[in-house]
């Protein structure tokens, strides 16, 4: 087959993964967009490349900021599995705004989320949040920063629905996306070892990445398929 042949039918077939797996999991009805949901799978591909040995977890973790922090905006998938793993609240950085988030920020001391692709650490600690998991940002510009800013997975005890019925919202944390106690340690060992992890924002918010280039996302679905 012809190299732009090739290339036609496996961006065809990239295509029709990424719809057939948004629909299978009833993301839509849970009120992720296809187009996040598609931008993760871009950057998923990008960053498990083909033909490398890889002992990271076939683990896409989406965070659509884009949503108020009174919904669950935080989805864990096996892309091999064609699964969700789990479907749950998320912080968001203080400094970012109330229940939507608006402003992000690469900075140290900025209490400001950071928007793009990141990888999991492979081992996890024990810290002042308890279990917690360290985030290595792969957007120059964006947040590769995360490890200088202790931007880490972990625990808090105002990520809970009751917190939202006493205040509308969410309670925020400096920066990191903390997760509701009972669901951390479980979220925490299914992405831990270098899966990928994509924090989309809203719209109107600048945001371009290298993980987002399709023709090399195609070329690493082919490898794989």
């Amino acid at each position: 087959m012809p190299p732009a042949a090739r290339r036609a039918y496996f961006q065809t077939a990239f295509e029709q993964q990424a719809a057939q797996l948004y629909a299978k999991l009833g993301l839509g009805a849970a009120g992720l967009s296809l187009d996040v949901f598609r931008k993760g799978l871009v950057g998923y591909y990008n960053l498990r490349p083909a033909g490398r040995r890889t002992a990271a977890p076939p683990v896409l973790t989406l965070i659509d900021f884009s949503r108020p922090s009174s919904l669950k905006r935080m989805w864990v998938i096996n892309v091999e599995q064609g699964k969700v793993l789990f479907h749950t609240l998320v912080a968001h950085g203080k400094a970012s705004g109330a229940n939507v988030p608006m402003a992000f920020s690469n900075k140290n001391g900025s209490e400001m989320s950071s928007l793009g692709f990141y990888r999991t650490a492979a081992t996890t600690y024990i810290g002042k949040h308890g279990l917690s998991l360290r985030l290595v940002g792969m957007d120059p510009g964006y947040n590769t920063n995360a490890e200088s800013r202790a931007v880490v997975v972990h625990g808090a005890d105002y990520v809970c629905q009751d917190f939202v019925q006493a205040h509308g919202r969410l309670g925020r944390s400096q920066g990191c996306p903390a997760l509701p106690l009972a669901e951390t340690t479980a979220i925490v060992k299914a992405i831990k070892g270098g899966s990928v992890l994509f924090l989309h924002g809203p719209a109107g918010v600048k945001y371009s990445s290298q993980w987002l280039n399709m023709d090399t996302a195609v070329s690493s679905f082919a490898g794989m398929h």
